[in-house]
């Protein structure tokens, strides 16, 4: 990390998007990432004057970055998907019961990752959902030397620093963190970026859902699939149960319409579905697993105020 002897306020917007990703994969939620990278920006800019450049003006900014998260994090129930809390449900409406929690959300790629190529490939892989939902397993100190060491590529010396701790202490932390990791058994991405046999799955995809062919739909999900609809607790397993789901409680997303947009280190999509006032509305940001040439799974985050933070809008007219 190279010294700031000519660092100046205004260098300070050049390091959102990684304080952002960083934000994000601590906190496990877009809104709280960018409240808490806002707040780094906003106290740096009115402690300029006490920074004497002894450390380097990121490390300055990932200190506060930290300690905002952490204090965020005190007290506060770990963010999680629904295929993490309990059993599978019935594909019934029953099952929906009343929206409750503060789930894990999907994050704009744009946000979070660097536009270094050779950079791009860990960096996907650490904001896929399944990755930051193991994250927040972690208590917060260990999660933050997780990040810094193993993602960020931080040093151990440099940790240390930041968090005013041994380097003893740090590697203890990050050994107990690899542990608890090791023990959550996150599938393998499918690879990075999308192959042309993704595409044209995707492709097939977006066919069978805006027609509402459930069953071809249902032949490009892995038998074992899972769906998730945040912010509701109800998850559904299994290629047959998400096809009655869909076929049934599900079926008002019929005419919906996808926009593809990328959030998490891979595919994603905005699906409008119809108003019957005309047109239509924001309803769920959708985000795919892929594996085995099938889909593994697909999350439908059904909070339209996330379609802002892609920077879409929350109509589409006729």
């Amino acid at each position: 990390m190279s010294t700031t002897a000519t660092a100046n306020p205004t260098d300070l917007e050049a390091f959102r998007v990684e304080l952002t990703g960083y934000a994000y994969r601590m906190l496990g939620s877009v809104f709280d990432a960018e409240d808490a990278v806002q707040e780094t920006l906003l106290r740096a800019w009115r402690g300029w004057d006490g920074f004497d450049g002894r450390s380097s003006l990121r490390t300055w900014l990932y200190r506060i970055t930290t300690n905002i998260c952490v204090d965020l994090l005190r007290g506060r129930a770990r963010r999680a998907l629904p295929v993490d809390l309990g059993a599978p449900s019935p594909p019934v409406v029953e099952s929906l019961g009343a929206p409750a929690g503060d789930w894990l959300e999907p994050v704009p790629d744009g946000a979070v990752l660097p536009a270094d190529p050779a950079e791009l490939a860990v960096a996907r892989e650490s904001v896929r959902l399944a990755f930051v939902a193991a994250l927040q397993h972690l208590p917060a100190r260990q999660r933050a030397v997780l990040i810094l060491r193993d993602v960020l590529r931080w040093r151990a010396d440099e940790v240390a620093e930041l968090l005013d701790a041994s380097v003893p202490a740090v590697n203890s932390a990050l050994q107990r963190a690899r542990a608890t990791l090791a023990g959550a058994r996150i599938e393998p991405a499918a690879g990075p970026g999308l192959d042309p046999a993704d595409r044209d799955l995707l492709d097939r995809y977006v066919d069978t859902f805006t027609r509402y062919d459930i069953d071809a739909l249902v032949a490009l999900l892995r038998a074992d699939a899972v769906q998730s609809m945040p912010p509701y607790a109800m998850w559904l397993r299994g290629a047959t149960e998400i096809g009655r789901w869909l076929s049934g409680p599900g079926a008002e997303c019929r005419g919906s319409r996808l926009v593809p947009i990328a959030a998490n280190g891979g595919p994603a999509f905005a699906q409008y579905r119809v108003d019957p006032a005309g047109g239509h509305a924001a309803f769920s940001i959708q985000v795919l697993e892929l594996s085995g040439g099938r889909i593994a799974g697909f999350h439908h985050f059904l909070l339209p105020d996330l379609f802002p933070r892609f920077g879409l809008p929350l109509r589409l007219d006729r």
